[in-house]
């Protein structure tokens, strides 16, 4: 039986990392958890970061907890599952490479939940970034606190000649140092990421090679990328938070690492994990109650928490005609899914150079959006590794065209591949696996009105995951733990219960004058028609 686990006066928490200036937001104040007979019983649907998120705070209060998860595991869009490769190894298999930035407060703070020191991440020493053409950057030098990060940047990145930043526009590029949530979506929502720089006059290598890199990381083309997403994404990662751009990757799958450790704290808690339990409508009683109808059976529950991916909240909602209110559910209904991509996985019968880095930014070299080499940092590839003096090789391809081939894109990817790393045209492809997914959710331009919050009308009802807007300066899986914590904390506030403390990187720009300076800048360019974007 696994032990009880911390309570929520002595669990890790989030916490701010190096910045000084990082934002706490208090829960609302309240009992410490709820006891007795009568503990209220909440369905999580869902069992990615989000729900994860949300089933945690409210099992360490109390809360009778069942977490539903349509897949045979948990982690969401981060699941890994077993694969025996055709030399006869077990293997786990997923969409590999994330970066856990040390601006993921509170991603950071649940994971330390069943790893206080966060000893199961290791550090990567660089983020580098490689063009075709035979530019070469990265961040390991630039300074981490801004504006110095910037200017930092600029001086050290061959992408900014002199006459690159002579020909740009300060006056638009103002808008990057004060940047405020809700505001931001209100000044740059109608304008897509690609009409922003063009404003700016960002020079073109320094948009491949950098801005590009970042935005395609949402999965979406610049052109049909709203830019009040890459923007806040600048602040974020860069321009607003003295964290830097270093990250950190969990050195085993993201099952050993992360879930199953995780799965076992929950279980402590009393968490019903039912995996394999696709939800199929969630009903209001009539009582502020809900039936939530799944594999196996209904059940009652005195609230609700959607964790679900676009497609999943979308299906969920039209199955479901007596949830939320007529506007909620039609703009859930006009959610948008990025278009897909891929992830090829190959095993090699020999390694790359031994220079090679663990993790490669890459910009023109077609569909090739980054390569990882996996032994380099996850210790079952490099077990693999070392018994057969191979290599595991990692390649992503992000916002491919929604009639690709996936046959195409993947020997793609290779050819690709060959070009960035030349040593790997003589090796042998042992064995290979491919994850061709189209199920991240898509923020075009304009379409910030129509993302949920976390609160609906019901006040049973909750949302939660990265396609939420949030109002705090959050994104990708860090938006997602944010949220699913959120999520609980509004329940928990029902219920006269303290929630979850957060943290955020700083809501708005750094120092009084850039601040001034931002606000007397021009506003940015009307939006232009650009299409419908990718679909």
């Amino acid at each position: 039986m696994t032990a009880p686990a911390p309570s929520p006066s002595r669990a890790p928490a989030a916490r701010r990392g190096r910045d000084r200036r990082a934002r706490v937001l208090l829960p609302a104040p309240g009992a410490r958890r709820v006891d007795g007979p009568e503990r209220p019983r909440t369905a999580v649907v869902g069992g990615g970061i989000a729900g994860l998120a949300a089933a945690t705070a409210l099992a360490e209060r109390g809360v009778h907890v069942t977490l539903y998860e349509r897949e045979p595991v948990l982690g969401g869009r981060l699941a890994g599952r077993p694969t025996t490769l055709r030399d006869g190894t077990l293997v786990t298999m997923s969409r590999g490479f994330h970066a856990f930035f040390r601006q993921y407060y509170n991603l950071r703070g649940l994971l330390r939940r069943t790893d206080p020191g966060l000893e199961r991440l290791t550090a990567l020493p660089d983020y580098p970034l490689w063009h075709a053409g035979g530019l070469r950057d990265g961040f390991r030098h630039v300074p981490r606190t801004p504006p110095w990060s910037a200017a930092g940047f600029v001086a050290l990145s061959p992408a900014f000649g002199l006459r690159d930043l002579a020909r740009m526009r300060p006056a638009a590029a103002l808008g990057l140092l004060d940047v405020r949530v809700p505001e931001v979506y209100d000044r740059l929502d109608r304008v897509s990421a690609h009409d922003f720089l063009d404003a700016v006059g960002f020079p073109e290598a320094a948009r491949h090679l950098a801005f590009e890199v970042f935005s395609r990381s949402f999965f979406a083309d610049p052109r049909g990328l709203s830019a009040a997403e890459m923007v806040l994404m600048f602040h974020i990662y860069f321009l607003g938070s003295a964290e830097g751009l270093l990250f950190d990757v969990p050195g085993e799958p993201f099952p050993a690492a992360l879930w199953d450790p995780l799965a076992g704290y929950l279980d402590g808690h009393g968490v019903r994990l039912r995996t394999s339990a696709p939800v199929g409508s969630v009903t209001p009683t009539g009582d502020g109650r809900f039936t939530v109808d799944a594999a196996g059976g209904a059940e009652r529950h005195d609230a609700v928490v959607l964790a679900l991916d676009t497609a999943g909240l979308s299906s969920l909602v039209a199955s479901s005609p007596r949830l939320g209110g007529k506007e909620w559910r039609a703009s859930v209904g006009r959610l948008r899914t990025a278009p897909p991509f891929l992830v090829s996985r190959i095993w090699l019968d020999r390694p790359v150079a031994a220079d090679r880095p663990g993790f490669l930014g890459t910009a023109g070299y077609g569909t090739l959006d980054n390569v990882s080499v996996l032994d380099r940092w996850e210790g079952e590839a490099a077990r693999w590794a070392s018994r057969t003096g191979g290599s595991v090789v990692e390649l992503h391809a992000y916002a491919l065209p929604g009639d690709a081939a996936p046959d195409v894109e993947r020997k793609r990817l290779v050819e690709q591949l060959h070009r960035v790393y030349p040593e790997t045209r003589q090796a042998r492809i042992v064995d290979e696996r491919h994850e061709w997914r189209a199920d991240c959710p898509l923020f075009p331009v304009g379409g910030y009105g129509d993302r949920p919050t976390v609160r609906t009308d019901d006040p049973g009802l909750v949302v939660a995951g990265d396609l939420v807007r949030t109002g705090l300066p959050v994104a990708l899986m860090e938006r997602a733990a944010t949220s699913g914590f959120l999520a609980a904390n509004a329940l928990l506030e029902r219920w006269g219960v303290r929630g979850q403390t957060l943290w955020t990187v700083p809501d708005r720009g750094r120092g009084r004058l850039l601040r001034a300076a931002a606000r007397r800048a021009t506003p940015p360019p009307p939006p232009r028609d650009t299409g419908p974007g990718p679909s």
